[in-house]
This record gives C-alpha cells, sequence and structure tokens, in this order.
C-alpha cells in the first residue's frame, strides 16, 4: 500500500492527484482519516483508486475479491464503481481497522455490495474454489503480506474467469526491486515474484509506476 505516488517528484504526485484523479468526498474523508492513524502510509493512493474504478467500469465488473483490506479505500473505490447488485468480497484479519472501513462503506451507501471476511485470507480463496466458485469474478486486488503473494496470485487467477483482471500493490517497492544488491528480504520477494508474472504465459502483465508499483494482469483466454 502507498498513500501516494512514490516513484515521482512530490510536485508530480501533487499533480497526478489534482488532475488524475476525481477523488469522491467520502474517499477523501477516509484518506484524511486515515493519514491520522498508525500505519496510514498503507492506504493506496488516489491515483490508484481512481485507476480500479475505471478499470471495474470499463470491464463491466459485477463480482470482485479483495485480499487486503485494512481501512477500506481500495474496496470503497470499487464498490463505488460496483453496480447496484454487485458483489466485492474483501478479506483482511484486522478488526480494528476494517470497523473503520465498515462505517465509510455505510456513509458512502454501498455496506450491501461488500462481504468481508475476517481470517486468513488463503482459506478464505481455498473456501470459495471449494464452493465451486472459480472463474466467477470479473476483478481482483491484492495487497496484503508479501511473502504469500504467489499463493494470493495463483488463487485469484482461478476465481477471476478468462478476461478478467487482477491488480496486485507495491510492485516496484519503492524501487528497490530493481536494485541487484537490495538486501531488503520484502523487495527480493517482491522481485522474485515479478519475475513469476513476467513469465506466466496465461496472462497479460502490465507493471505502472503509480503508488509504490501497480501490477494489472489480464487473464488470458
Amino acid at each position: 500500500m502507498s498513500a501516494h505516488s512514490e516513484l515521482v517528484s512530490s510536485a508530480v504526485g501533487q499533480y497526478l492527484r489534482q488532475y488524475g484523479s476525481h477523488e469522491p468526498p467520502v474517499l477523501a474523508r477516509l484518506r484524511e482519516q486515515t493519514a491520522k492513524m498508525p500505519n496510514g502510509g498503507m492506504q493506496i493512493s488516489p491515483e490508484q483508486g481512481q485507476l480500479m474504478r475505471l478499470l471495474v467500469h470499463l470491464i463491466g465488473a459485477r463480482r470482485c475479491l479483495e485480499v487486503g483490506v485494512f481501512t477500506g479505500y481500495s474496496s470503497l473505490s470499487v464498490a463505488l464503481a460496483l453496480p447496484e447488485d454487485g458483489h466485492l468480497v474483501a478479506c483482511d484479519i484486522s478488526e480494528e481497522y476494517t470497523a473503520v472501513a465498515r462505517r465509510h462503506w455505510q456513509e458512502a451507501g454501498v455496506a450491501h455490495k461488500i462481504e468481508l471476511r475476517i481470517g486468513a485470507a488463503l482459506e478464505t480463496l481455498d473456501t470459495l474454489l471449494a464452493a465451486g466458485q472459480a472463474g466467477r469474478y470479473d476483478f481482483a486486488f491484492i495487497d496484503a503480506d508479501k511473502s504469500p503473494y504467489p499463493d494470493y496470485f495463483d488463487r485469484a487467477l482461478k476465481l477471476v474467469r478468462a478476461g478478467g483482471l487482477i491488480a496486485v500493490d507495491n510492485t516496484l517497492w519503492s524501487g528497490e526491486v530493481a536494485n541487484p544488491r537490495t538486501t531488503d528480504a520484502t523487495a527480493r520477494t517482491l522481485h522474485a515474484f515479478n519475475q513469476k508474472l513476467h513469465a506466466d504465459g496465461r496472462v497479460e502483465v502490465a507493471m505502472i509506476p503509480i503508488g509504490d508499483g501497480f501490477t494489472l494482469a489480464w487473464k488470458k483466454s
């Protein structure tokens, strides 16, 4: 997660926020509240939320997945773009942070679109697969603990339909993934994940330098 685009100058980042997105007031209030909280920097940036809303609209998404809710900026962004009968399964382990999310989902009038599942995300995803939900989802967003990224991605790829999208956050890790001498264990983990996606013939991948790196994977037919 990243509350701003870390890979550009502060001036360009401000320009992105001013002209690159139309942030609904409820999202702005959530962003401002989260910024005052411990770990507030884990929130995605407004331009990432804008891109997800646009993508959800473009692919006509009705059923979505999220791995990692935090205070709910990304889930609220997606839910605002879903049709009235749309559905988002949101996975997280924190009752504390997701309580903030729930309040803003209610305020925005989208709480009925979001099914929050508290618990280990891999178990939730496996439960969905066991229930015959493979290929039933249009869009998935992954933004949680980094070591299980390959496992989250593999489950999401099974759950998303052909022609669906998976978005993954933090894939540039402040640019440290490009440093061959890095001692940052998370950067090494994410670099290995990026290599895996690049070689995965099941998807077409685009990596975008907003937030802390935002990768899109389109599932081939």
